[in-house]
């Protein structure tokens, strides 16, 4: 869910600036606190409750595809090695398998990968939004292009609003 186009456009709106720049700086206290998750899917609520609530495995589904592009990506299988953590419970540590491969790895940030922005990356944002769209009920609008920044903010911050006025 904070991956999605929604979550972008509401931390962009509702977060602050760091010094003169441009820089958007994520607070927690303006963007995710107030954020309106869809309903039936707020932090407040455990995940395990709506395990079986068909929009959060849709969500689930696209967000553990995004991660799985992304880090192969980042860390594609002839470039690293994956060596088990001492300490049990912990994720591998992925090491590069020589210094070519380090080299290519340093210029495999998310930065990049971001700025270049493939395709397949775009695409597996946009079914992630779409998952996060129908789990508003606006699913249907997203499919026919109607859902603009404008209007994702507009919608967002009545679900606050009405929210609030409800707390």
């Amino acid at each position: 869910m904070l991956h999605s186009r929604f979550h972008e456009l509401w931390s962009l709106r509702m977060g602050t600036f760091l010094g003169v720049g441009n820089d958007p700086r994520y607070t927690p206290s303006t963007t995710f606190e107030t954020f309106p998750f869809p309903e039936g899917l707020t932090p407040n609520i455990p995940a395990a409750d709506y395990a079986a609530d068909p929009r959060a495995q849709a969500i689930a589904a696209a967000a553990a595809r995004l991660n799985e592009l992304r880090e192969n990506w980042l860390n594609p299988a002839d470039l690293v090695v994956r060596v088990p953590e001492v300490v049990p419970g912990y994720p591998d540590r992925v090491l590069p398998k020589d210094e070519a491969a380090a080299r290519e790895l340093a210029k495999r940030t998310l930065t990049n990968l971001y700025n270049a922005r493939p395709a397949w990356l775009d695409n597996a944002h946009k079914a992630l939004d779409e998952a996060v769209a129908e789990a508003y009920g606006w699913g249907d609008d997203w499919r026919a292009g109607l859902l603009t920044d404008d209007e994702i903010l507009a919608r967002l911050f009545r679900l606050n609003q009405e929210r609030a006025g409800s707390a």
